[in-house]
């Protein structure tokens, strides 16, 4: 296990998937960018959902593919703002479903910045997301992952995220995503949302270079990795156009993107409901990854 801390989980999502696994992410080594800390880490009800917040140590949920492995797997990144992580619904739910579909699906409940826990909060959850591919991609033989076929997938904030980690490759390739799955997520810098990023990931104002560096639209190119979208129309929380803008400079770069759009749905409707037809997202999702040719 090349020193790999992990347990097998005992809960409600063993009984259909029983080699579902939990991994430290940093293991015993002091995660980078993190300062000591009296925060404790504990779960709520908000939206409807139980949700976790004040993370400060990674881990990562691992449900490995059931029946017909198609040697895909996907880090999921559940949203909440940068503030909780919605680690049920946009990630636990939504990870033993594409298990069943023969996707390796590890959730990742990456740690919150906080300038509680890190001089550099900004800078943590990315590190987090680069780390859990990594470790994935080692685990690759085990689990019958193809090491070329590793993403991510982000709801809302996660998305931001996700997208993050697409358009800023790190030198080391085993910490980037192959693909990138974006449900209702953020793209765009308007003014609203660099508030937001000041108030939830910065905690402080951003420099010049940090708002160069967040217009992400701006940094698409012929390497960011191929994406898959979805987004409800009525949004009123991330505005369509999110995914659309994105689209779209793939499209420019004559990178493949496949873009869904709801007509109704709102945000945050994680694996999706019926009423709305959302509940087709992971059909598509799983139809995109069997057609898309990794280069």
């Amino acid at each position: 296990m090349n020193g790999l801390v992990l347990s097998t989980l005992l809960t409600s999502y063993a009984h259909s998937t029983p080699k579902v696994e939990k991994w430290l992410l940093w293991q015993s080594q002091t995660p980078p960018y993190y300062k000591s800390n009296d925060l404790v880490e504990h779960e709520k009800q908000l939206w409807g959902t139980t949700v976790v917040t004040d993370v400060t140590e990674a881990e990562m949920t691992v449900f490995p593919a059931q029946g017909n492995n198609t040697g895909v797997a996907v880090v999921i990144l559940p949203g909440g703002g940068y503030e909780v992580e919605a680690i049920y619904h946009e990630g636990f739910d939504v990870a033993k479903e594409l298990a069943h579909k023969g996707i390796t699906a590890a959730v990742l409940k990456y740690r919150l910045p906080n300038p509680k826990s890190s001089n550099s909060p900004e800078l943590v959850p990315v590190t987090d997301v680069r780390k859990a591919l990594s470790l994935l991609r080692e685990q690759a033989p085990r689990f019958e992952i193809n090491p070329g076929k590793v993403g991510v997938l982000g709801f809302s904030a996660g998305s931001h995220l996700a997208t993050v980690a697409s358009v800023h490759l790190s030198e080391n390739s085993q910490e980037n995503p192959n693909f990138s799955m974006l449900i209702y997520g953020v793209t765009k810098l308007n003014k609203e949302n660099q508030q937001w990023l000041q108030d939830t990931l910065y905690h402080r104002p951003l420099t010049a270079q940090e708002v160069s560096y967040n217009t992400l639209l701006n940094h698409v190119d012929v390497n960011t990795p191929p994406a898959f979208l979805v987004h409800a129309m009525d949004d009123d929380t991330c505005h369509y156009t999110e995914s659309t803008l994105y689209a779209e400079a793939l499209q420019k770069n004559r990178v493949p993107a496949e873009l869904h759009l709801f007509a109704t749905g709102s945000h945050g409707f994680g694996a999706g409901h019926e009423e709305h037809g959302t509940d087709q997202w992971l059909t598509l999702a799983v139809n995109w990854l069997t057609r898309l040719t990794i280069h």
